[in-house]
């Protein structure tokens, strides 16, 4: 199982784009998503300390119990999309824990959710906003479970 935990919903225009592709995912595999309130709270500028801790707490609420957490950050590792989809197809194979993929708000994760985190994963080395790494994650899901089934859409060759 795969549990997709978002800060935030995503709006238009991209809101169509990462149904799309969550949909297509959801194909290849137990997906499910859940999306969190921001920490940012009302009035006067926010504390980021605060949203941090805020965010953490929503997000580990959610982990699956014993569930693995993976953190999208841009300080995290890169995976290729062969490596991903290698890396899930072992999960299902071997009736491996349920993962957690947490994307975060506009302040990153908190300290405490950083050190609970089995893996962390760069999309990038650029920031990018949780709703471009909403579609992007998703778009990577969709096409790692095509190259676990051997289907065309991946291109990049064989693994």
């Amino acid at each position: 199982m795969i549990l997709l935990i978002s800060v935030g919903r995503v709006r238009p225009p991209l809101a169509d784009a990462v149904h799309e592709y969550e949909t297509r995912a959801a194909r290849y595999w137990k997906l499910s998503i859940e999306e969190v309130d921001a920490g940012t709270g009302r009035g006067g500028p926010p504390d980021p300390d605060h949203v941090r801790a805020a965010e953490g707490e929503r997000i580990a609420a959610r982990i699956p119990e014993h569930g693995d957490l993976w953190l999208l950050t841009r300080s995290g590792s890169s995976l290729t999309s062969a490596k991903l989809a290698r890396t899930l197809e072992e999960r299902q194979l071997h009736g491996g824990r349920p993962v957690a993929i947490a994307i975060g708000g506009a302040f990153g994760f908190d300290e405490a959710l950083l050190q609970q985190a089995t893996r962390r994963i760069s999309l990038s080395t650029m920031t990018l906003p949780h709703e471009m790494a909403r579609l992007v994650l998703a778009e990577q899901l969709y096409r790692a479970g095509t190259i676990v089934r051997g289907e065309p859409y991946h291109k990049e060759g064989p693994r």
